[in-house]
């Protein structure tokens, strides 16, 4: 009995550390890709027991953005998305408050996606 006990909790870690890898492994497709289009400014927020919230904005030389990616969740299962909405929206016009009224955690990231850091 405790042997299989054992052989359980080992099989579980695994699969928690094989799909980290492949959710690491689509974050940085993703991010790898936001790069490619310009600058680029990340956010975070979340906490132990609240979903996390990663967002990150590609802005181009005129700060307009021209890519991005929010991921959001608890579990591994979280898949970075793209937010069209923003796409084409310059710098000085993103206002955390109005695009996300309602979430203080994308509230949150955007406002630390939008300060870019030289």
């Amino acid at each position: 009995m405790t042997s299989a006990l054992i052989t359980v909790a080992v099989i579980a870690w695994l699969m928690q550390i094989a799909c980290g890898w492949w959710q690491i492994q689509r974050f940085n497709r993703a991010f790898d890709h936001l790069c490619q289009l310009g600058t680029v400014g990340v956010g975070r927020s979340g906490g132990r027991f609240k979903p996390r919230v990663v967002l990150a904005l590609a802005f181009d030389a005129q700060q307009r953005v021209c890519g991005s990616m929010l991921m959001r969740g608890l579990t591994i299962f979280a898949q970075p998305k793209q937010l069209e909405r923003l796409h084409g929206l310059h710098q000085q016009e993103l206002c955390p408050d109005v695009i996300f009224p309602e979430d203080r955690a994308c509230q949150t990231a955007l406002s630390l996606a939008i300060a870019l850091k030289s």
